[in-house]
């Protein structure tokens, strides 16, 4: 890939990067005794796990690595000025901090008594849980969210916003947001080798919406990142710590697509039909005059 083909389309580069780097890297991961168990690989497991040694560098040399790469090729120093920016702007109405601190599992765990078998079976979150959710809040923004979201939404989303609008544009990171995650499904990430046909379709269907939820905050907040990505660390910490203690019964590995796919969708149809369609995007005159972000 050539500096002149990365200037001529940026955003092209950035997946195709994120995408290879990651997948590329994700090979020991998916192949191994973590996954497929077709090559003669064992990943370390730490705290019974092998996702931080076998995943995260992937992730780590996907998103993020791609947008430092072509906002360096493209802009210099001045867009990796402008690009940072985004990755410290903590200063927001201190309302945000509470709405994805606590609104998130709250939102999570009530959208699940609409599936019928977690009526009469819900259980309170245990002590210990409420007291490791911070720790574990923390070291999701430091590992899925960090590695994660100074790609998705700090590189790609403005471009892609500025091109297609913001549902349109949301609507196509959300998908390749999605496609990302593809080859995990064949490890234990994914719950393989259980893993049903059907769940990397309501994933990356799951994605879309929660994208378009995630531009709403994204926009609304000035182009926060610090507050998408904290909304991003709690939706897994939710999940991987919260969820299961909650509602013991449920299958942990389906049941949590269908209640974020559904959760989501209700949640973005809301804010499209509030915002008609703008979704917290400002578009002035100046702007929506631009030259459309290039492909």
């Amino acid at each position: 890939m050539t500096s002149r083909l990365v200037h001529r389309f940026p955003l092209t580069a950035f997946f195709t990067l994120a995408y290879g780097l990651s997948w590329l890297a994700w090979i020991p991961f998916v192949l191994g005794d973590s996954g497929l168990n077709v090559l003669d690989l064992h990943i370390p497991r730490l705290g019974g796990s092998a996702q931080l040694v076998g995943l995260l560098p992937g992730a780590y040399l996907g998103p993020v690595t791609a947008a430092f790469i072509v906002t360096a090729t493209v802009s210099g120093r001045d867009g990796l000025r402008h690009w940072s920016r985004r990755l410290v702007k903590f200063k927001v109405n201190w309302r945000w901090y509470a709405v994805v601190l606590l609104g998130v599992p709250a939102t999570i765990l009530l959208s699940t008594f609409v599936l019928p078998e977690s009526w009469g079976n819900a259980r309170m979150i245990p002590a210990w849980v409420a007291a490791a959710y911070l720790p574990m809040l923390i070291l999701q923004f430091f590992t899925t969210a960090m590695a994660e979201e100074p790609g998705w939404r700090d590189f790609a989303l403005p471009r892609l916003q500025e091109r297609f609008g913001a549902v349109g544009g949301t609507t196509v990171l959300g998908l390749l947001w999605g496609g990302w995650h593809l080859p995990l499904f064949f490890s234990e990430w994914g719950g393989w080798p259980n893993t049903h046909w059907l769940s990397p379709i309501e994933f990356v269907a799951c994605c879309v919406p929660l994208s378009l939820v995630m531009t709403w905050v994204f926009n609304r907040t000035g182009q926060s990142l610090p507050i998408v990505m904290i909304l991003h660390a709690g939706i897994n910490s939710t999940y991987s710590l919260v969820w299961h203690e909650v509602f013991p019964t449920l299958d942990p590995v389906r049941d949590p697509l269908h209640t974020q796919l559904i959760c989501s969708t209700v949640l973005a149809l809301i804010l499209i039909v509030a915002t008609r369609g703008k979704l917290g995007l400002d578009v002035r005159p100046a702007t929506a005059a631009a030259v459309p972000a290039r492909v």
